[in-house]
């Protein structure tokens, strides 16, 4: 999958990411210099073209003149994950990317991504992600397989869901769960909704029937954190 910006190609480097190809142009400072000379180290082929070349090859309006080649691989899967993802459907790539961003701030275990779910290497995903890619369990796969999974680890089922269910401050994030928020058009799949889960809404007393999926996902996400942070520090 490709990378592409300064800082993503760096964050790519200090990870220590497989990386089969950088690409530049001519106008190098000293951050793109480093990031180069880091990747040579590695004896990773660098190649420099032009701002032709490297317009044709980048997905962005305006390249910043530094691309990467990277192998595609997800960092190994944790034995007892205890704070998992579920991005449910899915299919705008920006809001996959945000959802990604705020699941490693959080400190989510693992990302599990149902089919149906946009491409997580995709480069609009890989762009809004920000570096979460590097830092984050990924796993693609069925819903059926990740059903068995959960069930494996006896962890709760938590379902975002408008006006449905628990507010969620008053639900228990603290023993081992699954977060699953569904798409933007029509939330999650039937399948998850077949598995025991509790519901969970967002209060929005404003008079908004919703929130933007991303938005949902980083609000749920960071209350697991401020009850588990409160729990740990006994507060």
């Amino acid at each position: 999958f490709v990378v592409e910006g300064v800082r993503l190609v760096e964050e790519a480097l200090l990870a220590g990411w497989e990386a089969q190809l950088v690409l530049h142009t001519g106008d190098l400072d000293a951050r793109k210099q480093a990031i180069l000379d880091g990747f040579a180290a590695r004896r990773v082929p660098v190649e420099m073209i032009s701002e032709q070349v490297m317009r044709a090859a980048s997905d962005t309006e305006s390249p910043q003149g530094l691309l990467a080649v990277l192998a595609l691989r997800s960092l190994p899967l944790p034995d007892q994950p205890d704070f998992i993802f579920i991005p449910d459907g899915v299919r705008d790539p920006g809001n996959l990317g945000s959802m990604l961003r705020s699941a490693a701030a959080a400190g989510a275990s693992l990302v599990y991504l149902p089919a149906g779910t946009v491409d997580v290497f995709s480069p609009k995903v890989v762009r809004a992600g920000m570096g979460a890619h590097f830092r984050l369990p990924l796993m693609v796969g069925s819903w059926q397989e990740i059903a068995s999974l959960l069930q494996v680890r006896k962890g709760q089922i938590y379902l975002a869901a408008a006006g449905e269910g628990s507010a969620y401050t008053q639900a228990d994030f603290l023993p081992p769960l699954a977060l699953v928020v569904g798409g933007e058009a029509s939330g999650a799949g039937e399948f998850v909704r077949s598995l025991p889960h509790q519901l969970v809404h967002i209060p929005m007393p404003g008079g908004v029937e919703s929130l933007n999926a991303a938005a949902a996902a980083a609000v749920l996400m960071f209350e697991v954190l401020r009850q588990r942070q409160r729990d740990a520090f006994g507060s």
